[in-house]
């Protein structure tokens, strides 16, 4: 009875082994068959159906004409597929000079390939794809042991990141029936920042704070003790140091390090309602990117949101990189009184709250944004409006609101702001 029951369970197990095998065969043929279709291209799928059509008519109706003529495309379809044959093992290599650029500025790069084979290597064509579009280079025939080195520019009007790469190794025949293609390299991100400007004068988050951070300027009121000075006319008397007044017999007061809070919060909204144009959205981002930068210039812990997410701005570069891929947003997603209240939610204790946003933006939904701030925090928002000649200041409620025009009228307006 057991052998029986061995025999009968055999018949399914020898059929499963089968059907694995020819699973595994069916895979791999249609992987070849797969990539026999990638290296024709759309002319020689139409010589291919030309060559069939041609032949089965002239073979039916008898007409040589036809005969004749799928013959020579038959052969000139067998001429382009040995264009093919031969070896593409470049060793490729992708360097670029910056990874970061600045809106404006050209990055540089070099693209060098190198045959490190026995055996010549036919002539061929290198792509090198940029984005949305791409750049092509014609290879000579490389010897053994030789290498080309190929340098290229890529401009960089908007801003964004950019995948340069992979580099493509292709070889095709010179009508373009065949392409076979071989990727060589992993891609690289170029980032493209934004403008920005830098500006001095006193920091937006001067606050005084048992945990802020020293600052180089001295006070004659602050929490972080620094030495003694001479009493002046002026200087408060609950700051007398009366130890070293009986020491000296000359009254003493205590100096101090200015310390600033490191809760530096930028909301900049990136609504495609909040802005009239894609100008005004860049504009908002340069805003936003400067006023960060100077932040993080005063040891001040600076985070940005925006609707959807936090970026990441521990350093200039991160808070750079991170702008350099912001893209406006739809109008679900909230425009900047929404955003107010995620930064509200998120940060209660900040001490300092920047708003960014574009003209669109009414004096209502501005006035009911800086309400959702957290309470006790100084608040600044800053309008971006393409085309404005100078800046405009104006009070909403408790918060200083700033309109510029152009980058270059930050630095100006933030002075008159802390004025």
């Amino acid at each position: 009875m057991s052998q029986t029951t061995v025999v009968e369970g055999g018949a399914p197990g020898r059929d499963a082994g089968w059907r694995d095998v020819a699973a595994v065969l069916g895979g791999r043929l249609l992987q070849r068959l797969r990539y026999a279709a990638g290296v024709v291209r759309p002319l020689g799928w139409m010589l291919m159906a030309l060559t069939a059509v041609f032949w089965i008519v002239g073979a039916v109706q008898g007409w040589r004409e036809l005969v004749v003529a799928a013959w020579v495309m038959a052969f000139v379809l067998v001429v382009c597929a040995l264009f093919l044959i031969g070896r593409t093992q470049y060793d490729v290599s992708l360097d670029l000079a910056r990874t970061r650029v600045v809106v404006g500025e050209r990055a540089i790069g070099a693209l060098k390939l190198e045959n490190r084979g026995s055996r010549a290597i036919l002539p061929s064509r290198v792509v090198l794809p940029v984005g949305a579009g791409r750049g092509e280079f014609a290879i000579q025939r490389l010897a053994a042991g030789q290498s080309a080195e190929e340098l290229f520019a890529i401009p960089t009007q908007r801003r964004g990141v950019v995948e340069v790469g992979p580099v493509s190794v292709v070889r095709g025949d010179p009508l373009g029936v065949f392409e076979r293609a071989h990727r060589r390299d992993d891609p690289v991100d170029l980032f493209v920042h934004p403008r920005t400007v830098l500006f001095g004068g006193q920091s937006l988050g001067f606050l005084r704070d048992l945990e802020g951070m020293p600052a180089a300027d001295l006070s004659r009121d602050d929490v972080s003790f620094h030495a003694l000075l001479e009493y002046q006319p002026g200087d408060d008397l609950r700051h007398v140091h009366w130890r070293s007044t009986a020491r000296t017999g000359t009254m003493m007061v205590r100096q101090f390090e200015e310390t600033r809070r490191s809760h530096f919060v930028i909301g900049l909204s990136r609504s495609r309602g909040d802005y009239r144009s894609e100008e005004e959205f860049e504009l908002g981002i340069s805003i936003a990117g400067s006023i960060g930068l100077r932040a993080l210039q005063d040891s001040q812990r600076v985070d940005v949101h925006v609707q959807g997410r936090e970026l990441a701005s521990g350093t200039g570069k991160q808070l750079l990189d991170s702008l350099s891929a912001i893209e406006q947003s739809k109008a679900r997603e909230g425009g900047i009184a929404e955003l107010a209240g995620v930064v509200s939610a998120a940060m209660p204790l900040a001490s300092v709250v920047v708003l960014v946003c574009g003209a669109s933006v009414d004096v209502d939904v501005l006035r009911r944004a800086c309400a959702r701030l957290p309470f006790g925090a100084r608040a600044l928002a800053v309008v971006a409006q393409s085309g404005l000649e100078r800046p405009e200041l104006r009070r909403i409620a408790d918060a200083d609101v700033v309109t510029v025009g152009a980058l270059e009228q930050l630095p100006i307006a933030l002075q008159r702001v802390l004025a």
